[in-house]
């Protein structure tokens, strides 16, 4: 070892393979065949000759130094991997490195990630540096030879080439493909991902620079030969209504009407999905990317993809945009405005909703972020959307605004005063305290609707609630098959990724449903545009109005799935719905892949090349973002009483539940006893399509029903 390239090889050795024990424990790659589990035992050869033999170009202590350096670098960007892989199920990208405003309040968060037994992952690092300290090994005077130094690298070089030509035999143009990160670490390696990365990451930064008027006519045929008529049913049925957006933070499908030792979750949305006022789609999806709430939020008011890489918001909120608080300006809309219990950087979403239109912006600094009432990322849902009621009233109506919750968030911690139903005893705490937080949020949700009653507001309101992303991730797939009843595979925690959408007004006037419709979040706006009666035909929007005949129903996944009513295709494996077997890939499966890559790169072209700077909207004009001023309403949160009578009730309240709470005896100690009891959960119905959730058909969907099958005959 005390040869240069005895200890050069010692550590080369160490680092590839704790990289390959990663990639084995901590990351779900898919590894399908023997040529993939050979690339994926190799490529960590080609990073650690190549970044480790830097410092064979050094003598001495030096050589020790970089040595140690780059160790710890590439150890930090594995274990940097590790742990946001182990929420998002995703690898770090440039973009995301770029969002700083973020980081001081993932702190929480992040510690529940790790395990005292991460150290393991420096262990090599640690090695070095006590062989350093104690003298087993010493410098070298002279540099490494110049033969030795080239052997090195293009050993290095000759592995990466051998291993992306073996790769790209077994996943043709992986490289040109490439909106799955999985595959790319799979084939090429965490490091090498991460050099891929860099490059595109700087790539589309000159896209901006390079596009001109010419290049955004192919985006604009694409999505205008994809517009959709709205249905004449409903088109204008809510014109003039006042439009509340509620972004339901991590709620996924499978809560609603879902019992946990015989009490309902999530009792209010159960109501409210069987109202006749409201237009339920239970095989609605969340389409985000790593952007998640930001980019639900992006494509819920602009109708275009997420990016493959980072958040929109972070990244592009200098472009031009033409979103849906704007656009409603333009059709009679009196005042736009954002309520949100955070800080106003986080997502970058300030300077965003100048560029959206919005009028107001009602941030943390709006609210009584006092103890008791903040916890995890900003102010709790009940006095967040208490406190926002006196704002909400003061808009001049018709109004367009939108709530953001934060409370059910992971990993999910709450106050006992707070909890009203036992959590679950699946044993994963992440899991099991979902159930807690979910029943928070939706008693939230059920006082919102009681003060809108309260304040004249809800007859002449339509409510849009939708989940955001989801919240309980691919790490706890074991977890999720006590939930549900069965075993979670890639396929059902595909199905897992449907989210709640309610479009709830009384306006409807019992012309609401259950409905079967597959759709994603980029079909949300032409939805409600077509029913305040707003014409979309002139707008660029990739997704399609969820109650027309003509809605294509392909959910485009951001990683290049997709989701169909007959198939799902996941990884290039198609899947059949109603059984979950696999399914041979045919004409049919190939054209819609093609047309889900499409929708993606020509998405990805509008925002990287900020093209809709060069699209002229007929009667549309840009916000001037220079004329906003968020602070311009906090005088009314200094005027004497403008809150104090929502700080009586939520004190009444909270002095109620922690009455309940007790009698009912929520708290850790019951938990376990109920578990010692052999307390079960209420698995979800079979072969229902809505994981956990039966919910009756109204007589609208009835006949929906039966005149579907009545064409479907005809046509056979």
């Amino acid at each position: 070892m005390n040869t240069h390239l005895g200890l050069f090889l010692f550590i080369a050795v160490l680092f590839w393979l704790k990289t390959y024990a990663a990639y084995q424990l901590e990351f779900d790659l898919g590894i399908d065949n023997s040529m993939q589990k050979f690339l994926l035992f190799i490529n960590p050869i080609s990073s650690s000759l190549f970044f480790l033999g830097i410092a064979l170009f050094f003598k001495g202590k030096a050589q020790y130094r970089v040595l140690i350096a780059i160790n710890f670098v590439l150890t930090f960007i594995l274990f940097a991997n590790i742990v946001f892989y182990r929420f998002f199920n995703d690898f770090i990208t440039i973009p995301v490195l770029r969002q700083t405003e973020n980081f001081g309040k993932l702190g929480g968060s992040a510690q529940a990630l790790m395990a005292p037994t991460d150290i393991l992952y420096f262990i090599d690092t640690i090695i070095l540096i006590a062989l350093v300290l104690f003298k087993v090994v010493k410098p070298h005077t002279e540099k490494f030879s110049r033969r030795g130094i080239v052997a090195v690298f293009t050993a290095a070089i000759m592995i990466f080439a051998g291993n992306l030509a073996l790769a790209e035999s077994d996943r043709p143009q992986l490289l040109t493909r490439a909106f799955d990160r999985n595959y790319l670490v799979k084939y090429l390696g965490a490091y090498n991902y991460t050099i891929y990365d860099a490059i595109q990451s700087t790539k589309s930064s000159a896209q901006r620079a390079l596009a001109d008027s010419s290049d955004v006519t192919e985006v604009e045929n694409f999505t205008k030969a994809s517009y959709a008529e709205p249905n004449p049913e409903y088109f204008g049925k809510l014109k003039g209504m006042n439009v509340v957006y509620v972004s339901l933070e991590s709620l996924q499908s499978f809560v609603i009407d879902y019992k946990l030792n015989g009490q309902e979750v999530t009792p209010f949305l159960n109501s409210l999905a069987k109202d006749s006022n409201t237009l339920y789609f239970k095989n609605f999806f969340h389409q985000t990317g790593q952007g998640k709430t930001s980019d639900a939020e992006f494509m819920m008011e602009n109708s275009i993809y997420p990016l493959p890489q980072g958040s929109v918001f972070s990244t592009k909120a200098e472009n031009t945009y033409q979103a849906l608080p704007q656009l409603l300006k333009e059709n009679g809309y009196k005042d736009t405005a954002v309520f949100h219990g955070n800080n106003k950087s986080f997502w970058n979403r300030e300077e965003n909703y100048k560029a959206f239109g919005y009028d107001r912006f009602f941030d943390e600094s709006y609210y009584n972020m006092v103890d008791g009432h903040v916890l995890n990322y900003g102010l709790e849902d009940k006095p967040f959307l208490k406190e926002s009621m006196p704002y909400l009233e003061s808009l001049k109506q018709p109004f367009y605004t939108k709530f953001i919750t934060l409370s059910n968030h992971f990993p999910y911690p709450l106050g006992d005063d707070k909890k009203t139903i036992a959590p679950g005893d699946t044993g994963d705490t992440s899991v099991d305290n979902y159930f807690q937080t979910a029943r928070y949020m939706d008693e939230a949700i059920e006082q919102f609707f009681n003060d809108m009653k309260e304040a004249g507001l809800y007859d002449n309101t339509v409510f849009v609630m939708y989940g955001d992303h989801y919240g309980i991730s691919e790490n706890h797939k074991k977890a999720m098959s006590k939930v549900m009843g069965k075993d979670i595979n890639d396929f059902e925690e595909a199905q897992l990724q449907r989210v709640p959408l309610f479009i709830h007004a009384p306006g409807l006037e019992g012309k609401g449903g259950v409905k079967d419709t597959y759709g994603g979040q980029v079909d949300v706006r032409p939805t409600v545009e077509h029913l305040l009666g707003v014409d979309t035909k002139n707008q660029i929007q990739f997704g399609t109005d969820l109650l027309s005949k003509d809605h294509q129903q392909i959910v485009p996944f951001r990683n290049g799935d997709f989701v169909t009513p007959e198939y799902t295709q996941l990884d290039d494996k198609v899947y059949d719905n109603a059984t979950g077997e696999k399914l041979p890939s045919t004409e049919e499966t190939k054209k819609d892949q093609e047309l889900v890559q499409k929708k993606l790169e020509l998405s990805d072209k509008l925002v990287y090349g900020d093209l809709l700077r060069f699209y002229d909207l007929k009667g549309f004009e840009q916000p001037k973002r220079s004329s906003f001023n968020y602070s311009q309403d906090k005088k009314l949160a200094k005027e004497p009483g403008f809150l104090e009578e929502e700080k009586k009730t939520l004190e009444q309240e909270k002095q109620e539940k922690e009455a309940e709470y007790k009698a009912k005896g929520y708290g850790l100690e019951a938990s376990e006893e109920q578990a010692k009891d052999g307390a079960d959960y209420e698995p979800a119905a079979q072969g229902s399509e809505l994981q956990g959730s039966e919910t009756p058909q109204t007589e609208t969907q009835e006949s929906e029903t039966q005149e579907s099958e009545a064409q479907e005959s005809e046509a056979k």
